[in-house]
């Protein structure tokens, strides 16, 4: 879409020619920022609820410095996932408000007031060492808005350390459950809550946790009823799918 077609839609609007909908409508189809080495889609936000985010590994420092740049220029927000001090480095040069969130392995660029955070996420991780992913998926939840609690080291090891904290459980819109080895707190998270529970496999484990596959076919053979599960390791994308859950309960 040109320059002039986007002025037509809003003069047709301003006329009353077109419905604001509608016009929202042809913006979805507006064209990406082509750098050469990405085309940038300035316009996700609008498709999907939130900007386009950078996946970093695979990508130069540079090219993650670029990329964020240029969405710094047309989003207040900016998120860039599993990220190293390197690439952090790189980004803050030509981004200087990024913050480097370390255990989340996250940079994070917020710019101008933003709306207060709405719906409540918890994030549950199994223990101390699935905080990595628990934490990007927390870090990428409050990047999108999302109000988020913590409630870590609760695995099925020591079952009274969930228990004693039924109360945040059911304080919760959409639960996100992290957990590695057999990855059962899932399944008993599963079954104590009517809220939507997001579950998350880690790679951590020993020999026959085969690199998070005993944990994810675990969590896809849960007996409890609402589960929904993401890749191993893949906290973004339960932080994505819990605030496009949100999303639809705020719009109804």
């Amino acid at each position: 879409m040109d320059i002039s077609r986007l002025r037509d839609l809003l003069e047709k609007v301003q006329k009353g020619q077109l419905e604001i909908d509608q016009a929202l409508g042809h913006l979805r189809s507006l064209p990406y920022e082509d750098l050469g080495f990405a085309r940038v889609d300035h316009h996700r936000a609008l498709r999907q609820g939130f900007p386009e985010v950078i996946f970093c590994p695979g990508k130069t420092p540079e090219q993650v410095a670029e990329i964020a740049f240029r969405l710094s220029e047309r989003s207040s927000m900016v998120l860039a996932t599993r990220a190293s001090q390197e690439v952090y480095e790189a980004v803050v040069k030509l981004c200087p408000q990024a913050e480097y969130r370390t255990m989340a392995r996250a940079i994070v660029l917020e710019q101008g007031p933003l709306p207060p955070p709405s719906g409540r996420v918890l994030v549950v991780s199994a223990g101390t060492s699935d905080l990595p992913v628990a934490e990007e998926a927390a870090v990428c939840a409050e990047a999108m808005g999302r109000q988020v609690t913590r409630l870590y080291d609760v695995g099925v090891a020591g079952l009274h350390r969930l228990l004693d904290r039924q109360e945040a459980l059911w304080a919760a819109q959409a639960i996100i459950v992290v957990a590695g080895m057999e990855g059962a707190l899932a399944s008993v998270v599963g079954g104590m809550v009517d809220k939507p529970v997001i579950a998350v496999p880690t790679s951590v484990g020993y020999g026959a946790n085969f690199g998070g596959l005993s944990a994810l076919l675990t969590m896809l053979n849960s007996c409890a009823s609402g589960i929904g599960v993401v890749n191993i390791d893949n906290g973004f994308g339960a932080a994505a799918l819990a605030h496009a859950i949100l999303r639809v309960a705020e719009n109804q």
